[in-house]
């Protein structure tokens, strides 16, 4: 079953829901990152947006998208936006970052100066690439 069979438009998941769904424990660590770090809770919206189409679970400080979660069966894809003023730091990072965000970031093709990153959290070290992205996001604009 995949996550928009399991929750329609009207049938709006907990937080609880997606992590059950999910079954992946990068989830939780994400969550948990992200909300300790940044002093943000999520909010679970649903999109018609034809990249992932659904429920998902958006995390923003002060306005700012941080980044977006779209649910799979057994992990999660998180959307991180890289604009023009994070793009030289994340360049300049690059090289540390595994060899799948480093080509994710390659062929993401920029549209209006940002690159649009869905990364597929699927081990350990792309959760670390996207806790970085993150970070590198949240410094954008004025700092945390």
């Amino acid at each position: 079953m995949t996550w928009s069979e399991a929750y329609g438009k009207e049938n709006k998941p907990e937080k609880e829901d997606i992590s059950s769904f999910i079954q992946s424990p990068y989830w939780d660590d994400l969550c948990g990152y992200i909300e300790k770090t940044y002093q943000v809770m999520p909010q679970i919206e649903h999109s018609i947006c034809s990249m992932a189409p659904g429920w998902n679970l958006k995390y923003r400080k002060r306005g700012r998208a941080l980044c977006t979660i779209y649910p799979s069966k057994g992990y999660f894809t998180c959307m991180v936006v890289i604009g023009t003023r994070e793009a030289d730091e994340t360049e300049l990072l690059m090289t540390g970052f595994t060899p799948y965000t480093q080509e994710i970031y390659q062929k993401t093709i920029p549209c209006n100066g940002s690159r649009w990153l869905m990364l597929e959290v699927t081990s350990a070290e792309i959760l670390d690439d996207v806790k970085e992205l993150i970070s590198i996001r949240a410094k954008g604009k004025n700092g945390r």
